[in-house]
């Protein structure tokens, strides 16, 4: 157990070698986390809990410590390791007073020490260990030796040295004790660092901070396009060649299909988004190894205010750019029940990594990739464009809930640290990257492969004879025309036009329309759908097919499907709607009933169909 930003987490993965989520700011770690670290033949188990202030808990990641250290709960600890920042010593005290109380075995680690030194600040360990009672050992995570010293010492908890006189309980007294316990350790304590405060200077200027970031953000989509797309088209080149060796030489009809369109065609289509998923990760990875993370919170606050939350709302709402649910998760970290509610009600409208595929089609196929403003890409500017929109719809509905539940708890203060500026651990950011792809690779391997799978069968049948497409006027000998009737024929068509009323104001066809059903699932889906449906009109190059899709029947049949104003309207939707059975379920987890869950629901599908509807207008009475 430790404060939050103690090094705590780095602590936790080297111990077990697990990959605890490690970010320089508070919040990060907000579940409990079991690892098992193997020392001389033995097995420890280490359970790494969120990080706290104190043993009165004010939110839930702190009544998750409370929890765990509760003696009359059954589950009683051999022990508690509390880490101690060595440059916050006085704070890092205040709470191990607390966990001295419970009577456990205590170990303490002191961490961040280099850090201290660097800043003209010292102590001793061991007169640190003597004042307190309790063995103190110095631990950086990175050092071996350090590391496998501590698993030493966990292996006998009940042999580490206790205090003979537990700390007091009173606030006054504490404060007494930590003074008393420094001086006798002779603690310096470290001076401002003078390097953050210069670089605080400028990039948490209430102006100058804020258009940094924006800069920084709105850079970091003009590499999306610049850099990752010619490794997608690559990815896509080598799956669109894979697809049609499978078609040339597997001689069964159906398992052709199947491999090509069903698997190739879709999982392959998703597949070529990585080099975006991995970038977005990377941004973000070194926001939070560097520090930056706690000074967009803090330069977020003010704006945050405006829609009644805090800074650490936006931690919340910038975790969900990587997904919603870990993002829903970190509103443990918000001390007020109203704050909580009302973030996780609208973190979904960020814009999460699964929206990343969707919007690099839907931009590639509204804006040529030669087009730019001034020297920026236009792609580049759009994408920016629809993040920025997801976090301005977030906070707009924040401060609807946050109205409507003004009498759900009291507002609380904000307070966060501001850690000291750090260079990137390169490991860890590398690690972050690799997580994100994995699991993303995972999802293709599994739910998208599962409903690729599916909605191929669902196109492919009933498979429609010769007499009958005869009968309809189909020229058997012309394979597009086969292929487009099947197609027109399917149990996917039955499903989409029986929805299809509720879109067609859109200008969505079923097609369109089954990828949103399929989306629900995953929104990467979207893209294996629309794949796997121009690879059965157009084997050759499913690609050029999109684009030159048409209506195959009704009143508007045989014109464009995919006009600027229904890319633009599906954009829309898919920055609104909430597609996720995942983020349903967590908002469900974490709400405690069905009833928040069914209003998102609600109300974002209604946001998404209105803003649709608007844009598709706007963008077609703009382009015609």
């Amino acid at each position: 157990m430790g404060n939050p930003n103690a090094g705590k987490s780095t602590l936790f993965n080297a111990l077990t070698g697990l990959n605890a989520k490690v970010g320089n700011y508070p919040g990060v770690t907000v579940a409990r986390y079991v690892g098992t670290a193997k020392v001389d033949g033995r097995e420890v188990v280490i359970e790494d809990l969120p990080g706290t202030y104190s043993l009165d808990p004010i939110s839930p990641d702190e009544q998750v410590v409370a929890e765990t250290l509760d003696l009359d709960s059954g589950e009683r600890p051999d022990g508690v390791v509390v880490v101690l920042d060595a440059t916050s010593l006085q704070r890092s005290l205040g709470l191990l007073s607390h966990a001295l109380q419970l009577g456990l075995p205590t170990y303490a680690v002191l961490t961040f020490a280099d850090e201290l030194a660097r800043r003209q600040g010292s102590i001793d360990p061991a007169a640190l260990s003597e004042a307190l009672g309790i063995p103190v050992l110095m631990v950086t995570a990175g050092h071996g030796a350090q590391v496998m010293d501590l698993k030493r010492e966990l292996l006998d908890p009940a042999s580490w040295s206790r205090p003979v006189v537990t700390p007091p309980i009173t606030p006054s007294a504490i404060n007494g004790w930590i003074a008393s316990v420094l001086e006798a350790a002779k603690h310096k304590p470290a001076v401002v660092d003078d390097r953050t405060r210069r670089i605080d200077a400028v990039l948490l200027h209430p102006v100058l901070g804020f258009i940094i970031f924006l800069v920084a953000m709105f850079l970091f989509f003009q590499t999306i396009f610049t850099v990752a797309a010619p490794i997608q088209d690559l990815i896509g080149d080598g799956f669109g060649a894979l697809g049609e060796l499978v078609s040339e030489h597997v001689g069964i009809d159906w398992l052709a299909g199947l491999l090509a369109g069903g698997i190739i065609g879709g999982v392959g289509g998703v597949l070529e988004f990585i080099p975006q998923i991995a970038l977005l990760f990377l941004l973000l990875g070194l926001f939070e190894s560097t520090g930056y993370m706690a000074r967009v919170a803090y330069l977020m606050d003010r704006l945050m205010g405006k829609a009644g939350l805090e800074g650490r709302a936006f931690i919340a709402m910038l975790s969900s750019l990587a997904c919603a649910v870990p993002g829903i998760m970190a509103t443990r970290t918000l001390p007020s029940a109203r704050d909580r509610l009302a973030t996780m009600m609208t973190a979904p409208l960020m814009t999460c990594s699964a929206r990343l595929p969707v919007y690099t089609l839907l931009v590639a196929m509204l804006i040529p990739s030669e087009s730019r403003i001034w020297i920026f890409g236009t792609q580049g500017v759009v994408m920016f464009a629809m993040y920025l929109l997801g976090a301005v719809g977030a906070m707009a509905a924040a401060w609807v809930f946050k109205f409507l539940l003004r009498g759900k708890g009291p507002a609380l203060p904000f307070y966060m640290e501001m850690p000291s500026y750090r260079l990137p651990s390169w490991r860890e950011v590398g690690r972050s990257v690799w997580d994100a792809c994995w699991i993303f690779l995972r999802r293709v391997g599994g739910i998208i492969l599962a409903l690729s799978i599916a909605l191929w069968i669902l196109l492919s049948l009933p498979v429609a004879s010769e007499d009958r497409m005869t009968a309809a006027g189909v020229d058997i000998d012309d394979e597009v025309a086969v292929a487009q009737y099947q197609l027109d024929n399917s149990i996917a068509a039955g499903v989409g036009k029986a929805i299809q009323p509720v879109f067609e104001p859109l200008g969505f066809d079923w097609r369109i329309t089954v990828g949103l059903v399929a989306a629900m699932g995953a929104r990467e889906v979207f893209v294996a759908t629309m794949a796997q449906v121009t690879a059965a009109e157009d084997e050759e190059d499913p690609q050029a097919e999109l684009t030159e899709m048409t209506w195959l029947s009704g009143p508007h049949e045989g014109e464009l499907l995919f006009t600027p104003g229904v890319i633009a309207g599906l954009l829309l939707y898919f920055a609104f709607a909430l597609q996720c059975t995942s983020t349903v379920a967590a908002l469900k987890r974490e709400s405690g009933s069905w009833k928040w869950p069914a209003i998102a629901f609600v109300y974002m599908t209604a946001m998404a169909w209105i803003a649709a509807f608007i844009g598709k207008l706007v963008v077609g009475a703009l382009v015609g």
